[in-house]
């Protein structure tokens, strides 16, 4: 009888635990109770991809979405770093949590530039989140200018250092890689730049917490689907993906959770 050994993807060091694919579905403000319909045949091919997949509705539908997400978790797209207050419009982690959220995003591009949300306020966020028992999925990308001026992988790993509060434990966090110019955009850096950061967001890892490092997924996102998934989650360092609009639809979103469950497979050895 054959079993597939799980190994660590990627480079450097090895952790005492392997990394899990994991695909992170982002429905920003889209979607209505209706696509909830949609978790069905998504949770059907997660079981089959045996990897962790995590949708991330709108705050209205966290809580009924639980009751179709079998096989699934269900996140949130951001938080306040407050546990109750004044904050009229924010959400805390607390909330989320009893809602039966496990997972929230914090410092998505889109927070950073429309609400002007600092490295300061995710790192505020990080850490509320993980004291409620969520784990943040903390995004960090450069911008055109930063890729253009060639300062790409020093922006990021400042992202990174400033991003993650000191009482970050590596299987507490997950982070997304997505560089902000290709976010909807249809464009995909290349593999050789996507495996350029992930390594050098790896090795800033192992700077904050050695051989723990080997612990955080990282994940990419910026243009996912399901013609790039695959390539994209078989490269060195890449543990899955954060996949906007392609992930409101099953048929557009199950193919990814395979792509990136084969490439997941493909890494692993076959033992007796």
């Amino acid at each position: 009888m054959l079993v597939r050994i799980m190994t660590i993807r990627g480079t450097g060091p090895a952790a005492e635990a392997p990394r899990k694919a994991m695909v992170v579905g982002n429905w920003k403000m889209c979607a209505s109770r209706a696509q909830l319909t949609e978790l069905r045949a998504v949770g059907d091919a997660a079981a089959h991809a045996a990897l962790d997949v995590v949708i991330c509705p709108p705050f209205p539908l966290i809580h009924p979405a639980m009751r179709s997400a079998r096989g699934l978790s269900i996140g949130a797209q951001d938080c306040h770093h407050a546990v109750e207050g004044p904050f009229t419009g924010s959400v805390s982690p607390v909330m989320l949590r009893e809602a039966g959220a496990s997972h929230v995003i914090v410092g998505h591009s889109e927070r950073r530039q429309a609400f002007g949300e600092s490295d300061a306020d995710i790192c505020a966020k990080a850490a509320a989140a993980i004291r409620a028992r969520l784990m943040p999925i903390v995004c960090i990308g450069e911008s055109a200018d930063e890729r253009d001026a060639g300062v790409a992988a020093a922006a990021v790993t400042r992202q990174l250092q400033r991003s993650l509060p000191a009482l970050a434990k590596p299987d507490e966090i997950v982070l997304a890689y997505e560089p902000v110019w290709a976010i909807g955009s249809g464009s995909t850096p290349t593999s050789d730049e996507i495996a350029e950061m992930h390594g050098a967001i790896r090795g800033a890892l192992r700077d904050i917490f050695g051989r723990g490092a080997e612990q955080v997924r990282l994940l990419y996102g910026g243009s996912v689907n399901a013609a790039n998934a695959g390539w994209i989650a078989a490269l060195a360092d890449v543990d899955g993906v954060l996949v906007g609009n392609c992930s409101l639809a099953a048929q557009d979103f199950t193919p990814i959770i395979e792509a990136v469950g084969n490439a997941a497979l493909k890494g692993q050895p076959l033992a007796a």
